[in-house]
């Protein structure tokens, strides 16, 4: 990547944090076994805090109003949990208890009360320090709805903490989503697990679980994918040795 490339998109005036979230919370956690033996992997702690903690911080921080949570493995410990500790966001459960819907199929199953207007979507597992900006403020800004189907944080690739993988996206100068990362290669950016999402891009959906991957590359193909660059610290906590590392880092700030 040379040094005169940039990636940013142009803040849009007067923008405004959408009122509502989507919080994905259902997963197995089956990578951070032994943990999740007894728990779901949002409520793992990480620097003395559960991670659907953290995620819930940072959308009181951006003014979230409403959070719709989704909850399928020990959902009642899930739904305990954020009846005890949220007071100040509006909680809608959206209940996978019978079958594991995946991300797109969560998004599906939850649109009722995501409403019509875009959201943010949040997954409930990772963990990010904003930097100069906060974060989904920064998604707000830069969100343009007659462009933007979807808006997607992304990471350098170089500082995704304790990510194993080899990036997700490749972005063109303007910020537009070109490219999935192909076999073999490495890709520049890395998916934090935060985005915005218009409600258009929920439909023509399969049955059953799906991932959200289907609805990004239908963005993709109609150059309505973008990325933001995330300014501030990602971590990927998927792993017990993971949490060390993230919470080594944060020990030091």
């Amino acid at each position: 990547m040379s040094s005169s490339t940039t990636y940013s998109l142009r803040p849009q005036p007067e923008a405004a944090v959408p009122e509502t979230a989507m919080v994905m919370a259902a997963g197995l956690g089956k990578r951070m076994r032994p943990l999740t033996a007894t728990r779901p992997k949002p409520l793992v702690e990480v620097a003395g805090k559960p991670l659907i903690d953290h995620v819930f911080d940072r959308l009181r921080s951006a003014g979230i109003k409403r959070a719709v949570v989704n909850v399928h493995y020990l959902a009642d410990q899930m739904e305990a949990h954020l009846r005890a500790r949220v007071k100040d966001i509006e909680v809608l459960i959206s209940n996978e208890r019978k079958q594991l819907m995946e991300t797109g199929g969560g998004l599906v199953q939850a649109r009722t009360l995501i409403g019509d207007k875009p959201f943010v979507c949040v997954n409930s597992d990772n963990l990010w320090v904003d930097g100069p900006v906060d974060a989904i403020r920064q998604l707000a800004e830069q969100w343009d709805d007659d462009r933007m189907d979807a808006l997607l944080l992304v990471v350098p690739l170089a500082r995704a903490n304790s990510h194993k993988g080899q990036g997700d996206f490749r972005l063109d100068p303007a910020g537009r989503i070109v490219e999935r990362r192909k076999p073999g290669r490495l890709a520049p950016f890395v998916f934090t697990g935060v985005q915005i999402l218009s409600p258009r891009v929920i439909r023509d959906w399969p049955e059953g679980p799906f991932s959200t991957n289907l609805f990004w590359n239908r963005a993709m193909e109609a150059g309505r994918l973008w990325g933001a660059v995330h300014q501030g610290l990602w971590f990927d906590v998927g792993s017990p040795d993971a949490i060390k590392a993230t919470e080594a880092v944060l020990a030091e700030m």
